[in-house]
């Protein structure tokens, strides 16, 4: 074996160390899964952080439980553990990047940072590509062991000196991983109070979709934050941006699995900010008095209809503004190409890459997926230039040094949205197992959000 540095990645035979590893871990969890099942506990690792004797100790209740991740595998690394008195999960960006953190009373909490006991946190894709060892910014800040999950609700239990929050205060926002937990400790900044019309359990699933949504949308060219200001509210913002504009149509989008999470919030606040036609495409016919209840002007079912055919006759000249694609490499081609004049393809995520349905683990599946990367769309520079097009992608969890950033969407979702109603939850499937709650996501089955609560843990 040879490994070699290049910049900040190890790599194996022209791989990234990461993807190697990851690969290999997962194809020994289904191999043992599936002739040495016994063995299966072999593939847990132990974590120093864990209380080793938390199981023959009754009072614990006090103690933060939290599902970690020791190595890349399948759903039987996600283990429920007891951390030792006094510790919490958190984010990367805080203390020396998590993935667990003392916050006793005899310890300072760091400068601007919030103790919440969480009473309920989000299932999203991402989290499964966490436990695959696919998922990169969890890998280049955190590594093995990590605690997944992005969203979070609950009560402050501690503040550091100088904070906004008090205890008791009832909160919600995002945290850089560390969310399945009981326990987390996050800055400041990252958090809103909840607001009256929202239950815990909704809040939890709101920050990461609604952040996704709506930089996809900045970057689309469709919102401002620099535009917003703390006197005006927010519908008539959205009218001022449009009304500028007057002479021009109102600016097109598609919107690919629009009756999921962030599809979900895509459509709403496309509305709110009076793009036109708002087009959204399902995978399933299931799905598709879901994505016309959030408001969608067409619906393309691409389960049962031809989706670029359908696409091309819901626009007026069978291009888009902005297109919103998470698929990855089934749709990516085309959504450039129906991408009009000056108009912008925002790409968040690779879906259709990764393996889907109940066998996920089968070695077969991961060369399927290096063909599918094989076969990623290339957009040459030549033509974006003389297309007039462009091409953007992000993940929100690398944006930590963009903080400022996020605090304006943040504000503009929590603050006045939310609160309004003009923004509502998207569809909520409430789940105890977290084991169960991604197998539902990897099915590609489930409709809106799944939100986990710690009352039973």
């Amino acid at each position: 074996l040879i490994i070699i540095m290049a910049g900040k990645k190890f790599i194996l035979f022209g791989q990234d160390l990461d993807l190697v590893i990851a690969v290999i871990g997962n194809v020994l969890s289904w191999i043992v899964h599936r002739f040495f099942s016994s063995y299966l506990p072999y593939l847990l690792p132990t974590i120093p952080e864990e209380d080793a004797n938390a199981s023959n100790n009754n009072n614990t209740n006090n103690q933060t439980k939290c599902i970690a991740i020791s190595r890349p595998g399948g759903k039987e690394q996600l283990r429920l553990i007891t951390l030792k008195p006094g510790y919490a999960t958190c984010g990367y960006n805080v203390g020396d990047g998590g993935p667990f953190v003392q916050t006793s009373k005899d310890e300072e909490l760091p400068p601007n940072t919030v103790v919440v006991r969480i009473h309920a946190f989000s299932i999203n894709y991402a989290d499964c590509c966490i436990r695959w060892g696919l998922y990169e910014s969890a890998n280049a800040f955190v590594g093995w062991p990590i605690v997944p999950g992005f969203d979070i609700a609950g009560i402050v239990e501690r503040t550091s000196r100088g904070s906004d929050f008090q205890v008791n205060d009832l909160v919600y926002g995002a945290t850089f991983f560390g969310a399945y937990s009981t326990r987390v400790l996050v800055p400041q900044n990252q958090l809103r109070k909840l607001p009256s019309n929202l239950s815990l359990v909704q809040a939890a699933s709101l920050p990461a979709v609604s952040l996704t949504a709506l930089y996809t949308l900045y970057l689309g060219g469709q919102y401002d934050p620099k535009a917003t200001t703390n006197n005006t509210t927010t519908m008539d913002n959205s009218k001022n941006q449009t009304s500028q504009q007057t002479q021009t149509p109102p600016s097109s989008i598609l919107i690919h699995s629009c009756a999921g999470g962030v599809g979900s919030m895509l459509v709403q606040m496309s509305k709110i900010l009076q793009l036109k036609p708002v087009v959204g495409v399902v995978g399933r016919t299931s799905k598709v008095e879901a994505a016309q209840a959030l408001g969608c002007d067409v619906v393309i079912d691409k389960s049962c209809e031809d989706l670029w055919k359908a696409a091309e006759e819901a626009s007026s000249n069978g291009l888009y503004t902005v297109i919103a694609d998470a698929n990855g490499v089934s749709t990516l081609a085309e959504s450039y190409r129906h991408v009009a004049p000056s108009g912008r393809l925002v790409i968040f995520g690779f879906h259709t890459n990764l393996p889907m349905g109940g066998d996920l683990l089968h070695p077969f599946n991961w060369f399927r997926m290096g063909w599918k990367m094989s076969q990623m769309s290339k957009f040459d520079p030549m033509d974006l230039v003389t297309a007039n097009k462009s091409v953007l992608g992000f993940n929100l969890s690398f944006l930590v040094d963009q903080m400022d950033m996020l605090t304006m969407l943040c504000d503009q979702i929590m603050e006045e949205w939310i609160p309004s109603a003009q923004l509502e939850c998207p569809r909520i499937v409430e789940m105890e197992d977290v084991s169960e709650a991604h197998d539902l996501i990897q099915s590609g089955r489930s409709v809106g959000k799944i939100v986990i609560s710690t009352k039973n843990w």
